[in-house]
């Protein structure tokens, strides 16, 4: 596996955005080679509800999803073709589509020829990149669902699973999932268990060096030392170039603290894990918002007491007398919710509810005079509780309380909020009344179509001055999917669902990355005397669901649910024992979910997910790259424009000062970008077509931004990022032939005032991999340390003399071949000595591969055991030996090639 295409197991908390993330690396990868065949696997709802094709969109990427006959017709062509349809090289498939004969294929009928599997196709699909979301679906082996995902896994080039839950999977599970995406080096289960062994080691470590103990050099040397003589530290630390250079540096003295955050970021990469595994927490970013929960209680009126009560009685009866006075608790829950949850709202659809099995009872044969009596009286009951329900009335003490927080919320600045129901007809009611009310408020729902909820979106998300605003959005279970609300920070429960991770599923629509409020408050609205107010009082309140998120998993969040369920419905049970049952499961819970936590802790010393905030932020400032800032692209962008605007040079082409901005271009420089976007050799981004339909029409404004976060909650808005037709076009034309002179000027405190030449060097590394770093060089070392922060934050100036003479780089040049030289030569060493241990490593673990496959085909029975496990042991072979060529190729190819990027003049102020 090359290093520049990752296979990684991303296991970030909810909320924290893995799917943004996913769609990031695919633009990362873009940027760095050439990826064109995506895939994606996931959970069938995920593509119903448009989940991946609309996130994807963010990112300029087109997604098809596949179902069956689509499937299969990919399969057919592959197979006659020997490649994947080309018009679906950037797919959704769902787990459902995984079967037998989807894998193995299937014999045809009569005198037809045999249906292809995945396993028969020769060559199989490559994919340059398959991405796997809900990855923990595949955790056991023996499913079609984990067969299927490891076909496609086996022959991709890169691959990245998504799970939220991974780290409190078990050992085996975990285990699974990595030998999936690695099965080169976790071979098998006896393999993972010595992986393990030194991370605790290097785990303490890197805490010591991070609190700078007493004598935290030794300690974190002896450390690992014993890291290294565990079984798996002989074999694959020991030796290790890196770990030898750490040793070196841990043994000698007065290290400075940037020398100590380079040690931490070195010795972390020693984990076992640390190129497999990426996990970060909710509560290790640490700046996600409080949650204020608020408990709301209803009573209902005397008249709506009734009505509820006679409901729920006329219901029970008709279903005992159809089933035998059989256990009627699980038929009578749906409806012991929809009147809890609004029974005003009930009232138009009482009499079909209520009704509807009323043929059946009287059809009912063999029954006793009380029977009978009773059947004979339904139909009057019926009729008699309709009447009373409609005529309740305007006084309902809940929708009042909702009022009551609706009209408290608009003298706020952020007035937006969110209401759920679970069910239907109550967020009719609620509609209805909040328009005759006066408030501005929309519905969605599971049949609003995906255009519609983007739509409502917008308008919830605009100024609360505009015509168009939203103010109250209301959302059943189903509606609030697919589309996050981090820009609201309230949110009321008009009904709460039984299931905690339904609950989650909601707050997490607010409660997520990118919400600005420091709280977001939290109504549950509660009917007294109600199996829902137990249910909330005695556990999920108690459990803790409203004020933070669980981090259980779908196992105790699952359980939780059914038991909920079992205690609620079971009608032999008096108030007293319900409300105890409920509390001894909200304890028995709290348990099991503290426990989950303390094991998850004790974990991070095998997987190294334990970051503090502060580490977190070094490691995003660490990898963040100045020279593709935004700022850094719009000015790329803007110099771009200016040369081809020529003498309508001084206009503003990018209007805007916020991250939103406007791209405003006259006909002929539209005319001229047209022209060199036509000589450029053509990607297949969806923005490719509309950049030039842009281009080639008649309007002269486009909404832009550079802000990938922006260009996330405002679709409508074009992301100019690194991998536009745009950059991609002033990239190319703004090309480098002479020696520019960059004159900038920087305000900034704690440098002595001055102007600096300084360089910008280009370093190419070869080898093993491939990559690019810009070198710069001022003639101050004070500035060179400071040299990529000043350079973001200058302007330009007009020098005072026109630069004709370069010596005043002269010093620099020498300074820059001293850097180059050491470097280089080092380089060249490490690719080397990285090049002996990776082919000494990786043909130790292909024997071990090839005779674990070789013992499976031995010993099985099954042919289909047999084929999956020879398509496998193909696979490895294929894999191996494109990598030990690789390897073996890498100290030929190592060097470290510089050019001139940019030479300057740095003026520094006094601010």
């Amino acid at each position: 596996m090359r290093s520049d295409r990752p296979r990684l197991l991303i296991a970030d908390g909810v909320g924290v955005g893995k799917t943004i993330e996913a769609g990031l690396i695919i633009k990362e990868l873009q940027a760095r080679n050439k990826i064109e065949s995506v895939l994606i696997i996931c959970p069938k709802p995920l593509i119903t509800e448009k989940k991946w094709e609309n996130e994807m969109r963010r990112f300029e990427e087109k997604f098809s999803p596949l179902d069956g006959p689509m499937m299969r017709n990919c399969i057919k062509e592959t197979n006659l073709e020997g490649q994947w349809p080309q018009q679906y090289e950037k797919a959704i498939i769902p787990f459902s589509l995984f079967d037998e004969k989807l894998l193995y294929g299937s014999e045809g009928k009569k005198r037809k020829r045999k249906k292809q599997g995945l396993l028969d196709l020769d060559p199989p699909p490559k994919f340059d990149l398959v991405i796997v979301d809900e990855a923990h679906k595949i955790k056991n082996q023996s499913t079609y669902t984990h067969q299927a995902t490891r076909f496609f896994c086996d022959n991709a080039e890169a691959v990245i699973f998504l799970t939220a839950t991974p780290i409190q999977l078990g050992g085996n599970d975990l285990f699974t999932l990595l030998n999936v995406i690695r099965p080169d080096l976790v071979i098998d289960e006896n393999t993972y268990q010595s992986m393990i062994a030194p991370n605790p080691k290097i785990h303490k470590a890197v805490n010591i060096l991070r609190a700078q103990e007493e004598d935290w050099q030794s300690q974190a040397k002896d450390l690992l030392e014993q890291a290294a003589h565990t079984g798996w530290g002989i074999s694959v630390i020991k030796n290790k170039p890196e770990f030898l250079e750490i040793q070196e540096k841990l043994a000698k003295n007065n290290l400075s603290p940037e020398q100590r955050v380079d040690l931490i970021r070195d010795i972390e990469e020693l984990n076992t894990f640390s190129d497999m595994i990426n996990r970060t927490r909710r509560r290790d970013i640490g700046s996600f918002t409080v949650r204020e929960p608020k408990t709301i209680e209803a009573e209902f009126t005397p008249e709506q007491k009734k009505v509820h009560d006679k409901v729920l009685e006329i219901q029970a009866d008709v279903l005992s007398l159809i089933h035998d006075n059989q256990n009627i608790k699980f038929m009578m829950s749906t409806i012991l919710r929809q009147a809890a949850s609004c029974i005003n709202g009930l009232v138009p659809f009482l009499e079909d509810i209520l009704t509807r099995n009323l043929s059946e009872i009287e059809e009912l044969a063999f029954l006793d005079e009380w029977d009978a009596l009773k059947i004979a009286k339904i139909p009057q009951d019926i009729r008699k509780i309709i009447s009373k329900a409609e005529n309740l009335g305007n006084k309902d003490p809940k929708l009042e309380s909702l009022l009551k927080i609706v009209y408290e919320k608009q003298s706020d600045e952020n007035n937006r909020i969110i209401v759920f129901s679970t069910f239907r007809h109550t967020l009719k009611y609620l509609y209805t009344n909040l328009i005759e009310k006066g408030v501005r408020v929309g519905l969605v729902n599971g049949d609003t179509p995906v255009e519609e909820r983007i739509s409502l979106r917008e308008c919830f998300e605009m100024d609360r001055k505009s015509d168009d605003a939203v103010d109250v959005l209301l959302f059943s279970e189903i509606g609030c999917e697919g589309l996050d609300y981090q820009f609201c920070d309230c949110m009321v429960n008009y009904d709460l669902p039984w299931n905690p991770m339904k609950i989650e599923q909601r707050i997490g629509r607010i409660d997520r990355n990118g919400q600005q409020s420091e709280k977001v408050l939290i109504y549950n609205m509660i009917t007294k005397d109600t199996v829902d107010a137990a249910i909330y009082e005695r556990c999920l309140k108690r459990i803790g669901v409203f004020e933070s998120t669980l981090g259980a998993g779908e196992e105790i969040l699952g359980e939780i649910s059914q038991q909920i369920q079992g205690i609620a419905e079971d009608y032999q049970l008096t108030e007293q024992q319900r409300n105890d049952k409920l509390q001894q499961l909200a304890d028995n819970k709290i348990r099991e979910i503290q426990e989950q936590k303390r094991l998850e802790d004790r974990q991070a010393e095998f997987f190294g997910v334990n970051l503090p905030q502060k580490q977190i932020d070094d490691e995003i400032k660490h990898a963040t790259s100045l020279w593709l800032s935004p700022e850094a692209v719009q000015r790329l962008v803007t110099n771009y424009i200016r040369k081809a605007a020529g003498e309508m040079a001084s206009s503003e082409f990018i209007l805007g000062e916020g991250i939103e901005k406007t791209l405003r271009l006259s006909e002929n420089v539209r005319r001229k970008l047209l022209e060199d976007y036509r000589q450029m050799p053509k990607g297949k981004s969806t923005v490719e077509r509309p950049w030039e339909n842009w281009l080639s029409g008649d309007n002269p404004m486009l909404k832009i931004t550079f802000d990938i976060r922006c260009a996330a909650d405002k679709r409508n808005v074009t992301l100019i990022s690194p991998q536009h037709p745009l950059v991609r076009q002033a990239a190319a034309k703004l090309e480098i032939t002479d020696k520019p002179v960059a004159c900038l000027e920087v305000c900034q405190s704690g440098i002595t005032s001055g102007d600096y030449p300084f360089a910008v060097y280009k370093w190419v590394y070869t080898g093993i991999t491939k990559k690019t770093e810009l070198m710069p060089i001022a003639s101050s070392k004070e500035v060179t340390e400071n040299l990529e922060e000043l350079l973001a934050q200058a302007c330009d100036f007009d020098y005072e003399t026109q630069i004709t003479d370069y010596s005043l780089w002269e010093d620099i040049e020498s300074s820059h071949y001293k850097l180059w030289s050491f470097a280089r030569h080092r380089h060249i060493e490490n690719v080397r000595s990285n090049a002996e241990y990776k082919e000494k490593s990786l043909s130790v673990s292909h024997k071990a591969r090839v005779s674990r496959y070789q013992d499976i085909i031995n010993n099985a029975d099954d042919d289909k055991i047999i084929r999956m496990r020879t398509s496998e042991l193909k696979s490895a072979e294929m894999d191996y030996k494109q990598k030990i060529e690789e390897i073996q190729a890498a100290p030929q190819r190592a060097d470290l090639n510089s050019d001139i990027v940019a030479y300057g003049i740095l003026r520094v102020k006094e601010c």
